[in-house]
């Protein structure tokens, strides 16, 4: 692998949220302030979601005091906590540049009715956890056999007889029925 994409690799997050062009969503963001650090929540439209990798990234927009403000993150930033949806939106444009010029409820996307809202979330890089390998230490291979052995054949050869012996009657007596009736006529 190249040196370039393993370090990429390793910045990656494990899972990230799924993010469409339209939905309202709710970021957590770090903030350190001095020695201090907080987490700062910003709420509003996805409006375009662009790059790949590491570079991956999502604007989302709000207004606030009736000022438009736009925030472009990382997804894969350790400085973004989580994503949260809050609304699904009906979008058929990838970039939603045109809700800049729209103020109010113009400035919206239409909620798509019947959607969940459901925090799904994408997996990039699975963990692997390494089982430890067992070795079995058997001391007598051929005592344990013959002590096993009985037990399950008694069990299963039980309960095949038991199934057999109340389907068979059944059906006998079903096929003479027939053939008597067969007879008579």
């Amino acid at each position: 692998m190249d040196i370039i994409k393993s370090i990429e690799h390793e910045q990656l997050k494990n899972k990230i949220p799924e993010l469409k062009v339209g939905n309202t969503v709710r970021v957590h963001v770090r903030i350190k302030e001095g020695n201090k650090e907080r987490i700062q929540v910003f709420e509003g439209i996805i409006i375009k979601v662009q790059g790949g990798g590491v570079n991956q990234t999502f604007t989302v927009r709000k207004t606030s005091y009736g000022v438009g403000v736009e925030k472009t993150f990382l997804i894969h930033s350790p400085l973004v906590e989580k994503v949260e949806l809050v609304r699904v939106g009906k979008a058929r444009r990838a970039r939603l540049f045109y809700l800049r010029d729209r103020v109010g409820k113009a400035a919206k996307t239409k909620e798509q009715i019947g959607a969940r809202i459901e925090d799904r979330e994408i997996t990039i890089k699975e963990d692997l956890v390494e089982e430890p390998v067992v070795e079995e230490v058997v001391e007598n291979p051929v005592a344990e056999e013959v002590v096993e052995t009985p037990v399950e054949a008694t069990e299963t050869t039980e309960v095949v007889e038991d199934v057999v012996e109340t389907e068979t009657p059944v059906e006998v007596e079903e096929n003479t029925t027939e053939k008597t009736e067969n007879k008579a006529e």
